[in-house]
């Protein structure tokens, strides 16, 4: 059956009538000549919102989290995240490949890491370890169903870092989300963090592109890494004016997305197929699947009805986005309540 209500990621979603409008009356030029003024546009709003020095467009978010740990490290130093993050998970090899660095790997509460967690893994000046230099932190916590830092939990994680000399960078893929969950506000992030990546074409709904913002200082270096990554565009302008267009109109709709998750995390949890849900705080559930039950089965059950999950282990992930209709949401309620996947022993 043809999908019907895409669940998989808030990276499917299609661009609205306005940001394709938005995108078809973009000024623009040669980016890599630093000439498109609508790529200087988004660049600098999202510098000025997160009240940093200035930005540069990539093409993804792992281009602008690989960017800056390149940026932020040297061969034989050490990065400092989580067991989950997504630059260790799912950026192919990326700091190993890019930077010739070591990770040193966290267990934090659903990929929340503290000061406590990470100030015994700093190493101390040996020559037979490597250098601690870089903690990154997600916002929101991809693999932690979209668990999310608040202010009041990164700032003293930007102290000890202080303190120890590493840079810290945040992988803002869903930054927004927090925000809204949080009710914290993107200009006080700057203060903290040396980097941070934002990605578009998730929760925002832009079709492509990613910012990483940061110092002036670093973002020339930054140039110069995304030139040899291969992601100097030409008329980028076209996809950043989408970006621009998301800022504007769909931060707050974000709230929307909340609520549809939680919905579908209480239709899940009594279930008899269902053996738990993580906690629900942004636009993503994740539900481990009972004993005697098989994700698989689940996944091509749900599939037959036109709804289209990702499977993460054993477990089940659903995301809400701006394509998924509170119709949409109570028709996959309906569907996923009178489900009866198959159980084995």
């Amino acid at each position: 059956m043809a999908i019907k209500i895409d669940f998989r990621s808030d990276t499917v979603t299609r661009p609205t009538e306005g940001m394709l409008a938005a995108m078809m009356s973009a000024k623009v030029g040669d980016d890599v000549f630093g000439e498109d003024e609508t790529v200087h546009k988004l660049e600098t709003k999202l510098a000025t919102m997160f009240n940093m020095e200035a930005g540069l467009f990539c093409p993804s978010g792992t281009m602008t989290n690989q960017i800056a740990i390149k940026c932020f490290t040297q061969p034989m130093d050490e990065v400092i995240c989580d067991q989950s993050s997504h630059v260790y998970r799912y950026e192919g090899g990326g700091i190993a490949y890019h930077s010739m660095a070591s990770v040193r790997l966290l267990n934090g509460n659903r990929g929340i890491l503290t000061p406590e967690l990470i100030e015994p893994e700093i190493n101390e000046e040996n020559i037979h370890y490597p250098n601690s230099s870089l903690v990154v932190l997600e916002n929101t916590v991809n693999k932690g169903g979209g668990a999310c830092y608040n202010l009041t939990q990164i700032e003293p994680i930007h102290t000890l870092c202080n303190i120890k000399g590493l840079k810290l960078h945040l992988d803002g893929a869903r930054i927004f989300n927090a925000l809204v969950a949080t009710g914290d506000h993107a200009k006080n992030y700057g203060q903290y963090f040396d980097g941070i990546s934002i990605c578009l074409s998730k929760g925002l709904g832009a079709p492509v592109g990613s910012v990483l913002l940061a110092s002036k200082e670093t973002i020339r270096k930054a140039n110069k890494i995304r030139k040899a990554f291969g992601g100097g565009m030409r008329q980028s302008g076209f996809l950043a004016a989408a970006g621009i267009y998301a800022l504007d109109h769909h931060i707050d709709r974000m709230a929307i997305d909340h609520q549809h998750a939680k919905a579908l995390a209480a239709a899940l949890s009594p279930l008899n197929y269902v053996a738990s849900v993580m906690p629900v705080e942004t636009n993503i559930v994740i539900f481990e699947v009972a004993a005697g039950f098989k994700a698989e089965n689940i996944i091509h059950l749900l599939a037959e009805k036109g709804i289209a999950c990702n499977m993460m282990g054993t477990n089940i992930r659903i995301v809400t986005h701006l394509d998924i209709s509170s119709e949409m949401v109570d028709m996959a309620i309906e569907n996923i309540i009178h489900l009866h996947p198959t159980g084995h022993k």
